[in-house]
């Protein structure tokens, strides 16, 4: 039994906010007598450090399991016999610069695989071991071989065909880092060959049990989601919805035509439901929707056997499940009643689905793992995550709601020190990443570290946190640190008007967009913290999209409507208000700094950048930057040296409890990541990239073109022709537009770097009107003249400008066009002197019949943020604009229509 998008069936079940969990050291030790009532302090090597053992998986047969666990202070795999006690286990990986994090066994149970970063770079490799491999040479294990063996480059695991053990479906951006080609691997011999070349910037590939592909997701460039058909010769659009929506195909059906689907499209509509949808014929029926009304729909798990739909679970103030299956609903049940109050996961199952490791979970059980024979009605304990760890000194979560600014209720979590009094606390809000996630109930390493602490803990599931509908969800578009962040600020109101929260003693902490959220709680709601600890966090919402990884480039649409597109002028200026790094002058807060250098997401430039701003400023902040991590913490040497700076840095300000005492290694580690903040450097501004710039797949040469046609007004055909002349000049392209209509001339010319044809300047007459205009880093800077009066023309571009003025759709029959092909251009208003962005699509091939001959082209659309539609023909052989139409509202209700007669290239 598998759970869609999984590798094996789990229910689900709580989150942490870190990985993998807690050896147990000597040395406890406390700066402040136990508060009466509170438990004993608990070591944080206990809730941070290495578990004994995790994550086990059986081999296909049920003969072998493997396992996490700590090989020379770093989590690797083992592996051992179903039936021998884990101490006769042995170690097949030997990493010992950063701990593997996920595996999994083959189909046939012949190898186990795994992925792996540097640094946490992101830039994930997969390797293959052989389970009953001898060790290497010298060696304790067996060689791992690097089946991808690529840098700077992120490897997807797409499918694992059911009926092709040997073969794993792979994406790779070796060849385009923003866009991944499909691969098979052939696991035996490393064999690697395309099935696709990703021309069409699709961002998610699906593919059927049998390891066929099937459908492709795109995000087109205003944010819509489109599901379409793959087939032999070409992609057919079968599905969309609007930005605004969601669809995601999770596995086919049984009858291999359907596809199980979870989507929220339509008016009217506003929670996930799961449908089957035929991408044959177009129709969808409905499968489930929440029962209770209340949540999106959370999951959906599959039997391996026969490929039925077993349980389906949502993710409520406590996970529900429905079970399908009535075998599965009977097994749940029994160990129900064996586990009580726990939250039950079917994490790894044999070939036959008899035999289970079983995963019990709650607010205060990190993890019991049992072996459960279905047959035999037999649960067997195997481990329990940091078994020295006392859960009776661990505090309960709760669910609660409280009113935000606007009236609209926010749900959240609660969790209150154990054994003390709910009054007049020390409180740390703990907003989560993302923001598009959600904070579920269950147990989380850093709520009970800080609850034994003594702290009260607030985890808000803030508007645009996902699972509560679409309108909760787009409630937080654009509302980064303004009405998302009242949804942080009005819990805190509301457990202060309980008595709960002391106002005085109010802390913040968040990782990513928690981060954020700190930083930005600091920064405008100055009085309302004492302290804040921010890690991994944006400083400012402009740099923080200028860097995103390449491969994020269907994201970044994404982030353009629900943050804003910097090239909007009115979303930069909102986005530039929003920016803690700008208001950094207002932060009175002690503040601690936390970053991994090697951050591919949130880049170190982020934290760099407030840590200078508050430094220069006189204003003392504390920085710990890791050079060896990325988004977030791995090692536990990097965690535990981070908790034992942060709970002193809050002891300090929110008086609540902290262990003195660290092992040598750990203090070492304190010492060698804490920075000097008088060292750290304003960081350079990256160039912006945001939308990242189109690059043409060619250059352009020397030659002529001239068309004729009409511009029609109501009541009026007006003819007109075009002469374009493409010439070198200085090191650039020049290329001058002659425009001859009835009653005047238009003469512009533009110059464009070579190769990359991005616009370097813009000269336009037309009767009394000039405008000559340069543009160089991002910014515009020219004048406008009128009549003979000047005015200067001055912008911030947000980018590099392409397939603008003069010689436009020449540019645009240099892009990679293809079928799907789709890209965003950067423009400029010379009448407004504002940027502007263009959406462009290739819609499909045409026959062309124009005065000059007869093409086959390619039909490209394109949509400005005014509404003008264009539609350009570009000959698919030589890559000329040979036909052009213009209409659109801006243009007063008159139509263009160009097509080519002469051709001098």
């Amino acid at each position: 039994m598998r759970k869609a998008g999984r590798t094996a069936f789990r229910a689900v079940s709580p989150v942490s906010l870190g990985y993998l969990l807690c050896l147990l050291l000597a040395g406890v030790g406390m700066s402040l007598p136990v508060r009466a009532g509170l438990p004993p302090l608990i070591d944080r090597q206990l809730i941070f450090g290495n578990p004994d053992l995790a994550g086990a998986q059986l081999s296909p047969d049920g003969k072998y399991m493997a396992f996490l666990k700590p090989y020379r202070e770093t989590l690797n795999i083992w592996v051992k016999r179903t039936d021998e006690p884990f101490t006769q286990a042995r170690p097949l990986t030997d990493s010992t610069t950063r701990p593997l994090r996920n595996f999994f066994w083959t189909r046939d149970g012949r190898f186990i695989l795994y992925v792996q970063d540097q640094g946490g770079d992101e830039n994930f490799n997969l390797y293959a071991v052989d389970p009953a491999a001898a060790p290497a040479a010298g060696r304790d294990v067996p060689p791992a071989r690097d089946l991808t063996g690529l840098k700077g480059v992120r490897v997807q695991i797409y499918a694992v065909p059911r009926d092709a053990p040997d073969v794993v479906c792979l994406g790779i951006n070796d060849r385009d880092p923003a866009w991944h080609d499909v691969y098979q691997l052939k696991l035996s011999t490393g064999e690697r060959t395309r099935l696709r070349e990703n021309r069409e910037q699709i961002s998610g590939w699906f593919f059927d049990e049998a390891g066929q592909l099937r459908l492709s997701i795109r995000v087109a460039p205003n944010g819509d989601t489109e599901v379409l058909r793959v087939d032999a010769d070409r992609l057919v659009k079968v599905y969309g919805c609007s930005v605004f929506e969601s669809a995601s195909p999770i596995r086919m059906h049984a009858d291999g035509q359907r596809v199980y689907m979870v989507t929220n499209r339509g008016n009217g509509v506003d929670l996930t439901r799961l449908v089957l949808f035929d991408p044959r014929t177009g129709r969808e029926e409905l499968v489930e929707s929440d029962p209770l009304g209340r949540v999106d729909f959370g999951s959906a798990s599959f039997s391996e056997v026969t490929n039925n739909l077993v349980a389906t679970s949502y993710v409520d103030e406590r996970v529900r499940t429905y079970w399908r299956d009535k075998g599965y609903a009977r097994d749940h049940q029994w160990l129900q009643k064996r586990l009580p109050g726990k939250d039950i996961a079917f994490a790894s199952g044999t070939r036959d689905e008899q035999l289970w490791v079983v995963v019990a979970t709650s607010d205060t059980e990190p993890g019991e793992t049992y072996l459960f024979d279905r047959r035999a009605r037999r649960l067997t304990l195997q481990y329990r995550l940091y078994d020295k760890l006392d859960r009776q000194h661990l505090a309960p979560m709760k669910a609660i709601r409280y009113p935000s600014s606007d009236g609209l209720e926010i749900p959240a979590y609660l969790t209150l020190p154990k054994g003390v009094p709910a009054r007049d606390l020390p409180l740390v809000v703990l907003p989560h990443g993302g923001p598009w996630a959600r904070d579920v109930w269950g147990y989380q390493r850093q709520v009970q570290f800080l609850a034994n602490r003594g702290y009260a803990v607030l985890q808000p599931n803030f508007r645009g946190s996902t699972g509560y509908g679409k309108k909760f969800l787009n409630a937080g578009n654009g509302q980064w640190g303004d009405l998302m962040q009242d949804d942080l600020t009005w819990g805190v109101k509301y457990l202060v008007a309980q008595g709960i929260a002391d106002p005085k003693r109010i802390g913040i902490m968040g990782g990513s967009y928690g981060g954020y959220a700190t930083l930005a709680g600091v920064a405008f709601t100055p009085k309302l913290y004492a302290a804040a600890v921010a890690i991994v966090a944006p400083s400012n919402l402009i740099t923080l999209l200028e860097t995103i990884p390449p491969y994020w480039e269907a994201a970044r649409r994404l982030f353009h409507t629900r943050m804003g597109d910097p090239g909007r002028p009115e979303d930069r200026a909102r986005m530039e208000r929003q920016s803690p790094l700008n208001a950094a002058e207002r932060i009175e807060t002690p503040l601690m700094i936390v970053q991994g250098a090697n951050d591919p997401r949130v880049k170190k430039s982020e934290a760099d950048q407030i840590v200078v701003a508050l430094r220069d400023r006189g204003f003392p902040v504390e920085y710990l930057c890791a050079p060896d991590e990325g988004h977030g913490f791995a090692r536990p040497v990097n965690n535990l040296a981070l908790y034992a700076a942060t709970e002193r840095f809050l002891a300090t300000y929110l008086k609540g409890r902290f262990q003195e005492t660290m092992p040598e290694e750990v203090a070492a580690r304190l010492k060698d990541i804490t920075v000097d903040v008088k060292t750290v450097t304003r960081p350079a501004r990256v160039g912006v990239t945001s939308p990242a710039l189109t690059r043409p797949e060619r250059d352009l040469q020397a030659g002529v073109l001239r068309y004729r046609g009409t511009i029609e007004v109501p009541g009026q055909s007006i003819p007109a022709t075009v002469e374009t002349m493409v010439t070198e000049a200085d090191g650039l392209w020049e290329i001058r537009e002659e425009t001859r209509l009835p009653m005047g001339t238009v003469v512009e010319t533009t110059k464009l770097e070579k190769s990359s044809l991005v616009v370097r300047a813009r000269q336009v007459s037309q009767g009394p009107l000039t405008v000559d205009v340069a543009f160089r880093a991002g910014k515009a800077d020219g004048s406008v003249q009128l009549n003979g009066t000047p005015r200067p023309l001055a912008a911030d571009l947000g980018g590099e400008l392409l397939a603008d003025g003069a010689g436009r759709y020449l540019v645009i029959g240099r892009l990679p066009l293809a079928v799907g092909y789709t890209a965003t251009l950067r423009n400029f208003n010379v009448q407004n002197g504002r940027p502007t962005l263009v959406q462009l699509r290739v819609v499909g091939m045409e026959e062309a019949q124009v005065a000059s001959g007869t093409f086959n082209t390619y039909r490209v659309e394109l949509t400005d943020e005014g509404g003008t539609q264009t539609v350009v023909w570009v000959d698919a052989a030589n890559r000329l604009p040979v036909r052009l139409s213009v209409k659109g509202a801006s243009l007063g209700g008159a139509a263009i229509a160009l097509e080519l007669v002469e051709s001098r290239f």
